[in-house]
């Protein structure tokens, strides 16, 4: 398989995190920061994950969206990108992890994968959700970061096979 390139941006360290320990549970993977990344670095990875969490009404996290700026849907074509997304379902129960919608508009031309259920989530609605399923893996470490360790779990294993 070959190196997996994890994309995120993090405010206060939530989603740095959880990619630091996603990585460490899929090996073979390394860590950018989209603050001081570039198109180029993006280009040098055909398997991805691209991590963020959600802020204020539904915007993508800030490092994000200046990144964003500088891509084209073609930079992501015959990639293969997985998606984490944060978000606080008490608080933003009308935007909960609309990061995951977000990135996967960006990514489109991609194959996305690590799609998972709308279980055990009480919120509103979602930009993240495609009919009954997240287009990645959904977290809520403000209100069910007790549920964070077995989601991310299962979420690799159902992963794992999908990259090159």
């Amino acid at each position: 398989m070959e190196t997996i390139g994890i994309f995120y941006g993090s405010t206060t360290g939530r989603t740095q995190e959880i990619v630091e320990a996603a990585a460490s549970k899929l090996g073979n993977c390394e860590l950018i920061d989209v603050a001081k990344a570039s198109k180029e670095d993006l280009a040098k990875y055909n398997n991805l994950i691209l991590a963020a969490s959600t802020y204020g009404d539904g915007d993508l996290q800030t490092d994000w969206e200046d990144f964003a700026t500088n891509l084209s849907e073609d930079d992501f074509a015959g990639k293969i990108v997985a998606i984490i997304g944060l978000g606080d379902q008490d608080s933003y129960s009308d935007t909960f992890c609309d990061s995951i919608g977000l990135l996967a508009n960006i990514a489109k031309k991609a194959t996305i994968i690590g799609k998972t259920k709308n279980d055990n989530y009480d919120f509103q609605s979602s930009k993240g959700l495609e009919g009954d399923e997240f287009l990645g893996l959904a977290l809520d470490e403000d209100n069910q970061s007790d549920l964070t360790s077995d989601r991310l779990n299962a979420w690799i294993d159902s992963i794992k096979g999908s990259f090159k």
